[in-house]
């Protein structure tokens, strides 16, 4: 079993595009949390079925079941060689339960990076977002605006913002991301795991720099 990478980042701040791109330039599995449920509730699995019995409830699915999942997960193939986790750990409990599965299959977590955005800029990126209402094409208001304002360059219908899009929504979100995950970054600050990322820079200068804080980090625990 190889070396994992846990990649912690606000909403907005990029985290899956450059989780996907160091795991194609590492050749590693990037395992996103997110992916993971919607693969075993599509596919029914009996841990689908579980986590869904709990969200039909309108509760949290235990941290028992996820990691369920994640352990099943790492125990493929494509996760020899380690993995990018994105979306999981959440919290402490759930990273000492990472570790401890790791240690069990002879893997290890090597590096956590943090990709650090301010939140008015995490808020600007995100509420700017604008969603046309026939085939859902989306535009940003700074980086990619329509050609006329309001109108789909592509179908020529309405464009509007979607609840989760709204600047109050987004900031919200992002309150809540800082406080779950303030644990978290402690935990891994504490094991000297953790290298803090500015995700204010562009996006191949974020992907070299998170790619440094890897080499550095297998080469340190040779």
């Amino acid at each position: 079993m190889g070396d994992f990478i846990v990649l912690l980042g606000p909403p907005g701040a990029g985290k899956g595009t450059q989780a996907q791109r160091l795991a194609q330039t590492l050749g590693m599995a990037h395992i996103s949390s997110g992916d993971l449920f919607r693969e075993h509730l599509k596919a029914q699995t009996e841990l689908g079925k579980l986590a869904q019995s709990y969200m039909n409830r309108g509760e949290l699915v235990p941290d028992d079941v996820t990691i369920a999942m994640v352990r099943e997960r790492v125990s493929r193939p494509d996760c020899a060689r380690g993995a990018i986790l994105d979306g999981f750990p959440r919290t402490p409990v759930q990273a000492q339960a990472l570790d401890n599965m790791l240690a069990e299959l002879d893997g290890r977590v090597i590096c956590v990076p943090l990709i650090n955005v301010p939140a008015e800029v995490l808020i600007e990126r995100l509420s700017g977002r604008w969603t046309c209402r026939a085939q859902g094409h989306v535009y940003h208001e700074k980086y990619n605006p329509p050609r006329v304002p309001g109108v789909c360059d592509v179908d020529g219908s309405e464009l509007y913002q979607r609840e989760d899009d709204l600047p109050e929504t987004v900031a919200r979100r992002i309150r809540v991301y800082l406080e779950q995950t303030a644990p978290l970054v402690d935990y891994y600050r504490q094991k000297g795991l953790l290298v803090e990322i500015d995700g204010t820079l562009p996006i191949e200068e974020v992907s070299a720099k998170l790619l440094e804080a890897v080499e550095k980090a297998r080469k340190e625990r040779v």
